[in-house]
């Protein structure tokens, strides 16, 4: 895979140096080598590929044992266990999946005589299902359990400070569930061997992202909770948006992006400030933006609103922000990178490539931007669009 990375980096500087130039005697055999690069790259993603029944195979074992561990009656369901991905991907995946079936089976699930009670089967189901879509590969982690106890979550939030009650009060019952993900803050009764130490989702969350991945929970009481997680099917080389602000590029993963938008205050689509902050009119619909310049401090910024803007419209988990920026070129397929020892810190980036011009440039990461500056949805919800 490292002399494919390789290739696919010699094969875009040579099409760098024959841009602009289609009378050239090398733009032919240089498409054909593009063609040739491209089917080789595929062929060397599918020997890298492996269905992730793989990362599945010792589950029906830790449930059993959880099972007995705990006195409850457990099926374990898996579908689409021979649905494929990178084996890089498969490996870094295998611990988060583990912890959040132990977690349904220790917490989402009831006991044979509280099912028994609220008049369900007394056996408890976890399902597994993975399925492709577009260039991710979606598991969902579901149980038919109790659901989460959002009130105690509320009060184990509040006693934390991770929020106030004038803000407790203006949230939803799925924002609140989303607390879990918070490092220490465990619902646990009791200390056991598999929770109660208030580590283990935010951990979950922090190896997916890290991965490009998002993670998102929905639960009803009573009903149960389903863990829905989005990953790329690959890590090694990804197609990229290349843009530009303040002189500098920057990659964006082309699976984060939805759309790209032109906005000036003379256009159908304004920005406006609402609070201090600016927002996109797009559809009805406002959408929170983040200004890349103010983000990396790069300077150089635009003094009005009101000039040409060009907006990326991204998309994290359930929630869509746009990210400003000077210019926007073509999309590219870049060779990732990881990023330096001392810039691993910094959770915009992701990781660096080097483009056809030989210039290295920073991969932006969207779930980075999107918890560094708290884009939640909050503006861009069905409150706000009312």
């Amino acid at each position: 895979m490292t002399l494919v990375s390789e290739l696919v980096l010699t094969r875009n500087s040579l099409l760098q140096m024959v841009r602009g130039h289609d009378d050239s005697e090398f733009t032919v055999p240089l498409q054909r080598l593009s063609h040739i690069t491209s089917d080789l790259q595929e062929g060397v993603m599918k020997t890298r590929m492996q269905p992730i029944g793989n990362a599945w195979a010792k589950l029906p074992r830790i449930v059993r044992d959880l099972a007995l561990e705990t006195s409850k009656k457990i099926e374990l369901k898996m579908l689409g266990a021979e649905t494929e991905l990178d084996r890089q991907v498969l490996e870094l995946i295998k611990d988060p999946l583990t912890h959040m079936v132990r977690n349904s089976a220790d917490h989402g699930l009831e006991s044979p005589e509280d099912r028994a009670n609220a008049g369900k089967p007394e056996i408890g189901t976890i399902s597994l299902n993975a399925f492709h879509e577009g260039g991710h590969i979606i598991i969902e982690i579901a149980d038919n359990g109790q659901g989460l106890n959002l009130d105690k979550i509320a009060i184990k939030a509040l006693d934390s400070g991770i929020v106030t009650e004038s803000e407790l009060d203006d949230m939803s019952d799925q924002q609140v569930a989303q607390f879990i993900f918070r490092a220490g803050l465990s619902t646990a009764e009791k200390v056991t061997s598999v929770s109660g130490r208030g580590v283990g989702m935010d951990v979950v969350r922090t190896n997916i992202e890290k991965i490009g991945g998002t993670i998102e929970l929905k639960t009803v009481a009573g009903k149960g909770s389903t863990f829905t997680i989005k990953i790329p099917l690959t890590l090694a080389i990804v197609s990229a948006l290349i843009v530009e602000c303040s002189g500098e590029r920057f990659a964006i993963p082309q699976i984060s992006v939805l759309e790209l938008v032109r906005a000036s205050v003379h256009s159908e689509n304004a920005v406006e400030m609402i609070n201090e902050s600016p927002v996109l009119r797009l559809r009805n619909r406002l959408l929170p933006l983040v200004a890349l310049h103010d983000l990396l401090n790069l300077g150089d910024k635009k003094e009005e609103l009101d000039e040409e803007l060009f907006i990326i419209v991204t998309q994290v988990g359930t929630y869509t922000f746009g990210i400003i920026v000077d210019r926007v070129f073509d999309t590219e397929e870049i060779v990732v990178k990881p990023v330096a020892p001392i810039l691993r810190d910094i959770s915009f980036y992701s990781g660096n490539t080097i483009l056809g011009d030989g210039s290295v440039i920073m991969i932006l990461d969207p779930n980075g931007i999107s918890a560094a500056t708290g884009q939640g949805g909050s503006v861009g919800d069905s409150k706000a669009a009312e």
